[in-house]
């Protein structure tokens, strides 16, 4: 983020739908160039967020400033044309009676002809849709009809570019190729861009840093690591990944005492004497000699990983990723060991 101010600051954002409050005192920020994701459950305040950003949604509280001017307050509402954001819709909105070239240069009727027409040319080849310029919306595949979608909105060359789940109606072969290509595309143009999703996997692929909502609020905002690896609470730490909760003890010297063995406590860590543990299936690794045992409960191949279900000496179970050209069968026993980057714990309700 410059030293100037971000690109996009959405500070205390309150939006009503209906007599239910959507979006609860959202804030974050968004820098030039930078490309982010909201990431929650339907129904949390994601898609509500990106409208009120776009201008089609007057909040009720808070402000969204755009380059440091405010666009929407108490008493501010910048008309969506005026805010110079591009939008992809989750249904694309093509104009059903217009062709490639018709709907790519829709936003464009103030350039001169030739200037149009080179813009249009140019988003043509940069979404490869070359030879497709004559088609009506009908005609093209979902891929294509994504790819239209994107070059309309990109047209007018906007500073930032919002996506409300573009890639969702696609099959998994095609979205993942189309998004890493769309993300690849934005990176080097320098547009930045705000994806909303509830595909944790996608947020991940497609965005530097990751804005976990519940209930209208932001519960975490920071890099793809960060909400992965150090979840600031407990929903984001159920919601993003997988794992299991293992019951601890926090001891007067900080350490906690788990199935696992004796832990580092993480800082800031309220007293308690009881605590659950995050363990991710990456925090465990094979360890033969290991004197720790675990016995598989279940096993769910995934590929080039097999995900493990093991139960420990107490009873609890926890899951691990190891990698699938070693297969270990239900009712075997396996040494582990604990292998944590950064340890997670709360205390247990």
């Amino acid at each position: 983020m410059s030293a100037a101010g971000p690109l996009l600051a959405v500070e205390d954002l309150v939006c009503r739908a209906g007599a239910a409050r959507a979006v609860d005192g959202a804030s974050f920020a968004l820098g030039a160039g930078e490309i982010a994701a909201l990431l929650g459950p339907s129904g949390c305040g994601k898609t509500t967020t990106l409208r009120a950003i776009a201008g089609f949604h007057q909040p009720e509280a808070g402000r969204i400033l755009l380059r440091g001017e405010v666009v929407a307050g108490a008493d501010v509402a910048v008309p969506a044309e005026r805010r110079g954001i591009g939008f992809v819709f989750q249904d694309l909105a093509l104009f059903p009676h217009l062709d490639v070239v018709g709907n790519i240069g829709f936003g464009l009727h103030r350039l001169p002809r030739g200037e149009r027409a080179a813009r249009v040319g140019e988003l043509l080849r940069l979404l490869e849709l070359e030879g497709l310029s004559a088609r009506r919306p009908h005609e093209l595949s979902g891929g294509q009809q994504q790819r239209v979608a994107v070059a309309r909105a990109l047209a007018p060359r906007p500073p930032l570019l919002l996506l409300d789940e573009p890639f969702s109606s696609l099959d998994a072969g095609l979205r993942v190729r189309l998004r890493d290509e769309v993300r690849a595309l934005l990176k080097s143009l320098g547009v930045a861009a705000l994806l909303v999703t509830h595909d944790q996997d996608e947020a991940f692929a497609f965005a530097a840093r990751v804005g976990v909502m519940r209930a209208g609020r932001i519960e975490q905002w920071g890099t793809a690591y960060e909400v992965y690896h150090r979840p600031a609470t407990r929903f984001v730490a159920g919601f993003v990944g997988g794992g299991r909760m293992l019951r601890g003890r926090l001891r007067a010297d900080g350490a906690i005492e788990t199935a696992l063995g004796v832990l580092h406590a993480p800082r800031g860590l309220a007293a308690a004497t009881a605590v659950e543990v995050l363990v991710r299936p990456d925090d465990l690794r094979l360890a033969p000699d290991s004197a720790l045992r675990a016995r598989v409960v279940d096993a769910a191949f995934r590929g080039a990983a097999t995900l493990y279900r093991l139960r420990l000496a107490d009873g609890s179970e926890v899951e691990a990723l190891f990698p699938s050209h070693g297969s270990h069968a239900p009712g075997s026993e396996l040494g582990i060991a604990a292998d944590f980057a950064d340890v997670v714990a709360f205390p247990a309700p």
